[in-house]
C-alpha cells in the first residue's frame, strides 16, 4: 500500500509529475508567455477536464522521485492541516483509510492482578488502564501459553511499533526545525531500534514483569543484565552496544505503547506522554552517532579504501560475518557473531572501524 511503486503510480495517475521540479531552470528552454516572435513546439498534457499544461521537450525522473514527492505532499498536509487534512489528501490519491470503531474485546476474563503487578507497572508508565487485561497481554511472551491468557503481545507490538515510529519522528521533526533530512534520518535511526527500546526496558525494570516460559530467554536476559550494569548508560546506547539485546525487551516497549493506544481509544498524545519518560534521554544532534555499517561505507568512499565482499555463515542459530577493509596496503578483518545477520554485520563493522581509527586516529 505504501511502497515506492504504489506511491509512484498514484502520483502519475493524478498527474503530479508535471509539477515536480527535478531539473534546474534553464532560460534556453523557457518560452515567454504570449511571445509569438519565435516558434516553439509544445506538448500538451491534460490535467483535468478544464485544465491543461504545455511543455517543451520531455523530462525523465525515477520512480523514487515521484514517490518521494507524494510522501512530501502528505507531510505538507500533515504539518499545515493536521492528520485530518493529510488523510483527506491520501483519500484523494487513492489510499483509502477508513476508520470504523470496533469495540475492544478483553483478551481474557480472569483477574489480571493474578498474573502481574498492575499497580507497579501503571506507576512506571504513569498511566492507569481501564482494561488491565491489555497490560497482561502486552507483557506475555509467546512461550507462556496457559488457558487463562490466550494471546501473547505480538498484535499489540505490531501496533506499538508503528505508533512509536510516528511519534518519535514527529517529535524530532518539531524539536529540530532546522535539521537536514539526513540528520533527521540519523536521529530517528538511532532512536527507533530494538537496542534503544531494550535499553529503556532494562532501565525501567520491565524485564522482571515479562511472562514467559523460555529457559533460553531467561539466560539471555541474565547475560545482558550483567553487561548492562557495567556500562555507562548514555542516550540510546544502541549503536555502541557490544552485546545483542534480546528482541523481547524491545518488543515489550512496543507492545506497551500499543496497549496504551488501544486502552486510551487511540489517543496518541496519551501514548507519548506515557512513553517519552521511558525513552529519555532521547538522542540529540550532539549525541547521535552514525550506524557502524553506514559509517564504515562512508569512510571507505571518502578515503578510497577497498571494502571486500563479506561472507556469512550460520551455526547453531547464530550468524557470523567477516568484514574486510584494505587501507594503504593493510587489510583490517574482523569476524563477529550475532543472533541474526544484521546484528553480526553491525558488530563486525564496528570492530573494523575501531581498528582503522586506532591505526589512523585522524580519520
Amino acid at each position: 500500500m505504501v511502497s515506492n511503486a504504489t506511491l509512484c503510480k498514484l502520483g502519475c495517475d493524478h498527474k503530479l509529475t508535471g509539477f515536480i521540479r527535478n531539473e534546474l531552470f534553464d532560460p534556453k528552454l523557457w518560452a515567454i508567455p504570449n511571445d509569438h516572435s519565435t516558434s516553439h513546439e509544445f506538448g500538451e498534457e491534460l490535467l483535468s477536464d478544464t485544465r491543461k499544461i504545455y511543455f517543451r521537450g520531455k523530462r525523465r525522473m525515477k520512480n523514487k522521485v515521484v514517490a518521494d514527492a507524494v510522501e512530501a505532499l502528505i507531510g505538507a498536509y500533515l504539518e499545515t492541516g493536521g492528520e485530518v487534512a493529510a488523510l483527506i489528501f491520501m483519500d484523494w490519491l487513492g489510499i483509502e483509510v477508513t476508520f470504523v470503531h470496533i469495540p475492544h474485546e478483553k483478551p481474557f476474563l480472569g483477574d489480571p492482578k493474578m498474573h502481574i503487578n498492575i499497580r507497579h507497572i501503571e506507576s512506571l508508565l504513569k498511566y492507569s488502564f481501564r482494561d488491565p487485561s491489555l497490560l497482561v497481554e502486552a507483557l506475555t511472551h509467546g512461550s507462556y501459553m496457559i488457558p487463562e491468557i490466550p494471546r501473547c503481545y505480538q498484535r499489540l507490538e505490531f501496533l506499538g511499533d508503528s505508533v512509536l515510529d510516528y511519534l518519535i519522528t514527529t517529535y524530532l521533526y518539531n524539536k529540530y526545525p532546522g535539521a537536514s533530512p539526513g540528520l533527521l534520518t540519523d536521529l530517528r535511526s538511532a532512536s527507533v531500534n530494538n537496542d534503544s527500546y531494550a535499553n529503556a526496558a532494562l532501565k525501567a525494570g520491565l524485564h522482571k514483569h515479562i511472562l514467559h516460559a523460555s529457559p533460553k530467554l531467561h539466560q539471555q536476559i541474565s547475560s545482558i543484565l550483567n553487561y548492562h550494569e557495567q556500562i555507562n548508560l548514555g542516550p540510546t546506547i544502541g549503536w555502541d552496544s557490544e552485546m545483542t539485546f534480546p528482541k523481547v525487551l524491545g518488543d515489550v516497549i512496543e507492545s506497551l505503547a500499543g496497549a496504551i493506544l488501544v486502552d486510551s481509544e487511540y489517543n496518541k498524545d496519551v501514548v507519548w506522554k506515557s512513553m517519552q519518560p521511558l525513552l529519555e534521554p532521547i538522542v540529540t544532534p550532539d549525541t547521535v552517532k552514525l550506524h557502524p555499517v553506514r559509517e564504515l561505507h562512508e569512510l571507505c568512499q571518502r578515503h578510497s579504501y577497498v571494502m571486500k565482499p563479506y561472507s556469512v555463515s550460520y551455526k547453531e542459530g547464530l550468524a557470523s560475518i567477516t568484514i574486510e577493509v584494505e587501507a594503504y596496503g593493510i587489510t583490517y578483518s574482523h569476524t563477529c557473531t550475532g543472533e541474526n545477520k544484521k546484528t553480526a554485520k553491525r558488530l563486525a563493522c564496528k570492530a573494523v572501524l575501531g581498528s582503522l581509527k586506532a591505526r589512523m586516529p585522524k580519520i
